[in-house]
């Protein structure tokens, strides 16, 4: 069955009575390179679990029960289910479940698969809402070994972005908390069906064994990160000093410089490590 086809695709969702939901982001591969090329990169273990994010009609999911032990795939369509059904019917080592990854137990859903090994996550996420669901899965404290996802290209740029950069933001920092984002390789728009707007590219986050930052106090350090980017083109100081209203605009300016910066840095310059140092002595200062 090549799902690759548009024609055998169209034919399906013609069979099932589908068509494709704007609201959930529904455009499928129809390149088989690229579909084998995310496959791949998922992980290097072939004895693993992979959580699939958004299974479509099963092209990209074919693909990965192909190649690993066994695939959870979540969809929040549940018209699509009667087609996964039929498109996913030779393999034995996929479970589909109609759910909202948003809402979804993961640890719930995914204890018997970490019982036999590890686990990495696969998804082409639909733009409108790829940072939630991202930080769903960062958040989630289970103990995934790779993240590889399809993302709108400009976001792509922005989670492998470095300190400085144009395109380094909060989501950046926050990020490299948990991983280290390498992106992989672009996928123009003409690979979809229907094709987006704009292109996308498939980045794969390895997660932190052992998180190399350990805070004083994580939630200061998140909202340090978040303070100095809500108020990105004000000095870290002033960003400081509304995100963090307990403190004076001379405190925040003597931990700034506390800290190895200049007061007139701005947020954008820091990297993660530097937040922390930085968070640390606002955890001091509080």
């Amino acid at each position: 069955m090549n799902l690759c086809d548009s024609r055998t695709v169209k034919n399906i969702m013609e069979a099932f009575g589908l068509h494709f939901r704007k609201e959930f982001g529904q455009n499928f591969l129809t390149n088989r390179m690229v579909v084998e090329d995310i496959a791949d990169s998922c992980t290097d273990n072939a004895d693993e679990t992979i959580l699939e994010i958004g299974p479509g009609i099963g092209t990209l999911t074919r693909e990965l029960c192909a190649r690993y032990r066994d695939v959870v795939a979540l969809e929040i369509d549940k018209s699509l289910i009667p087609a996964l059904g039929y498109t996913l019917g030779e393999f034995h080592n996929v479970t589909v479940i109609n759910e909202d990854v948003m809402k979804a137990d993961l640890a719930a859903i995914l204890a018997p698969y970490f019982e036999k090994g590890a686990v990495s996550v696969c998804a082409n996420l639909p733009y409108y809402i790829t940072t939630p669901i991202l930080m769903k899965l960062l958040e989630s404290g289970l103990p995934f070994r790779h993240i590889t996802i399809m993302i709108q290209l400009e976001v792509a740029d922005r989670l492998t972005a470095t300190a400085g950069t144009a395109a380094y933001g909060a989501i950046t920092a926050v990020l490299n908390y948990y991983g280290v984002a390498e992106r992989l390789f672009r996928v123009n728009a003409g690979n979809f069906l229907p094709p987006p707007k704009v292109d996308s590219a498939v980045v794969r986050i390895t997660l932190h064994k052992e998180k190399p930052y350990q805070p004083k106090n994580e939630d200061v350090f998140f909202r340090t990160i978040r303070a100095a980017f809500e108020q990105r083109r004000k000095t870290l100081p002033n960003a400081l000093s509304a995100g963090f209203p307990e403190l004076t605009k001379e405190q925040c300016v003597a931990l700034v410089e506390a800290a190895g910066h200049r007061a007139d840095i701005r947020g954008e310059r820091l990297s993660t490590a530097e937040f922390l140092t930085l968070a640390d002595l606002i955890a001091d200062a509080l």
